[in-house]
């Protein structure tokens, strides 16, 4: 394996004109994105690959990374999903028994540009300040204001629809596991494919789930096809007020009174769907140490975030309050304990009882604590509806 590529100049660049100057790490190139940090002490490679960071340039605030390389095992998706990676120290050597190559080999081998040897802390202090915003790696270009102007005609977050650039382009069947139910399925899964990592159907499927992973274009006819039990929606990329399609998909299963459960993109669609509002937050949610209350049991949990955008309650209704919705009544199940920010709706028929909920950090804990697992047999309750 070698030692990560320190020989050649890299600059980044941010839209508002603060330049970093440091090391080419990974592809040798140039790549434009929205700067957004991740707070994570590990779990780099499922941050990679995750989906839900397309068009995005990560910022590690963990000094040290790429210590233990690159596995075969803990791929969220087929490839890197990050338009650019930004490290202080890259690990020299990798070491760990399941490596089977450095990240600045598979950075390289994927084309992902990164730089290394900058002041990390001061570039997420800037971001926390001044908010996520669009940015630019070179280890091509050596005149910042040429870059700026590169920086400053690239596409921006607010406003695109990416979650069709993620989807797989065909369904494809996640088999029910076996457990103390039997080796027979239990339920059927509905799960249209925003962005999804890999590890989220396989904790349906321990759970007796036959989980039909669908394109993200799909249709409620598509959906009903599979004959479901319950409708999933995945984490994904992107703004949720430039998303329309999926959003009337989920209003006609609603109407359908289809059980749904949904993570961060989709609660976002979910909250839409309801009739909310979605805002972008200044510099958003990722990591996997952000603490997040289950109002339904009072719970604190430490949960994994990957999100720039939030639902939007209305400002006249209280927090404890519920509000009508066409499909029912909407409350408030989760929120952060860091900013208040809205993390979870529920929607409950005018009698109290659960039909459908949503989460807007990921669950599946690859790679982040476990504290959110029970959602999934929360999704399994409903879809037998015992709880």
């Amino acid at each position: 394996m070698s030692a990560p590529a320190t020989g050649g100049p890299a600059i980044l660049v941010l839209e508002d004109g603060r330049t970093f100057h440091g090391d080419a790490y990974g592809a040798v190139g140039e790549t434009f994105g929205e700067a957004v940090f991740n707070t994570g002490m590990t779990g780099y490679q499922e941050t990679l690959t995750d989906p839900s960071y397309h068009r995005q340039v990560v910022v590690m605030t963990a000094p040290h990374v790429g210590n233990t390389g690159v596995n075969d095992e803990d791929q969220e998706s087929s490839r890197i999903w990050v338009a650019g990676y930004v490290v202080r120290d890259p690990a020299r050597i990798p070491s760990n028994h399941r490596s089977r190559r450095s990240l600045d080999d598979e950075l390289r081998a994927q084309g992902v540009v990164g730089i290394s040897g900058i002041d990390t802390r001061a570039l997420t202090r800037h971001l926390r300040e001044r908010g996520a915003m669009r940015v630019g790696v070179s280890s091509t270009e050596t005149d910042p204001a040429a870059l700026l102007a590169r920086v400053r005609g690239a596409e921006q977050m607010s406003g695109s629809e990416l979650a069709g650039e993620v989807s797989t382009q065909e369904a494809y069947v996640v088999p029910a596991q076996p457990g103390p139910w039997g080796s027979e399925k239990r339920l059927t899964v509905a799960a249209l494919d925003l962005g999804i990592k890999t590890m989220t159907p396989h904790r349906m499927a321990e759970r007796g789930i036959e989980v039909h992973v669908l394109p993200a274009a799909s249709t409620l006819d598509d959906v009903m096809a599979v004959r479901p039990d319950g409708l999933f929606y995945s984490n994904g990329p992107g703004d949720p007020a430039a998303t329309t399609h999926q959003i009337e998909l989920l209003q006609g299963a609603l109407e359908q009174d289809l059980p749904y459960f949904g993570i961060c993109f989709g609660n976002q669609l979910f909250g839409r769907a309801l009739g909310f509002d979605t805002y972008k937050l200044t510099y958003g949610h990722r990591g996997i140490n952000q603490p997040v209350m289950d109002r339904t049991t009072g719970k604190v949990e430490v949960t994994a975030h990957n999100h720039g955008f939030a639902v939007e309650w209305p400002a006249e209704v209280p927090i404890d309050d519920g509000v009508e919705t066409p499909y029912g009544v909407a409350s408030v199940s989760h929120v952060c304990l860091n900013d208040d920010v809205v993390e979870g709706l529920e929607l409950r028929s005018p009698e109290g009882g659960l039909k459908s909920f949503s989460v807007q950090y990921h669950p599946e804990a690859a790679a982040g604590p476990h504290d959110a697992a029970y959602l999934f047999d929360r999704f399994v309750e409903l879809m037998t509806k015992e709880g």
